[in-house]
């Protein structure tokens, strides 16, 4: 099973910028989708962008399209979360997730190995 462990959170003032990493356990990542989600208090575990390993293309919630951009480093076995334009309602649990398919949808029951996830402050 893959591993990941998401590090790069903290708090931050509204209109600044953050980056969040995953790193992946593993051998290689073909046909792999990464996922980016996150989880307010008291709210739902809510999708924010996807990639596929192999392409790059990616796919973003309409909340942070613009904002927000994914990557990912082929040699380092690591994804990215390039958030930018920071808002207060960006403040949250992130969580980075995998599948070794392409993910049709954005739900996070399609996504089989998660992180342990990363707060996310903030501030005005």
């Amino acid at each position: 099973q893959v591993q990941l462990v998401e590090s790069g959170g903290g708090l931050v003032q509204a209109g600044g910028s953050l980056r969040l990493s995953c790193a992946a356990s593993g051998r290689t990542f073909s046909g792999y989708t990464f996922g980016w989600f996150r989880q307010a208090r008291g709210k739902e575990r809510e999708f924010v962008g996807k990639i596929t390993w192999s392409r790059g293309n990616t796919y973003y919630a309409d909340s942070v399209k613009g904002r927000f951009t994914i990557s990912r480093d082929n040699a380092k076995n690591t994804v990215y979360l390039q958030m930018d334009s920071l808002k207060l309602e960006d403040t949250a649990v992130y969580y980075c997730a995998a599948d070794p398919a392409w993910v049709v949808t954005t739900k996070v029951g399609d996504f089989r190995s998660w992180g342990q996830g990363t707060q996310v402050t903030v501030s005005s």
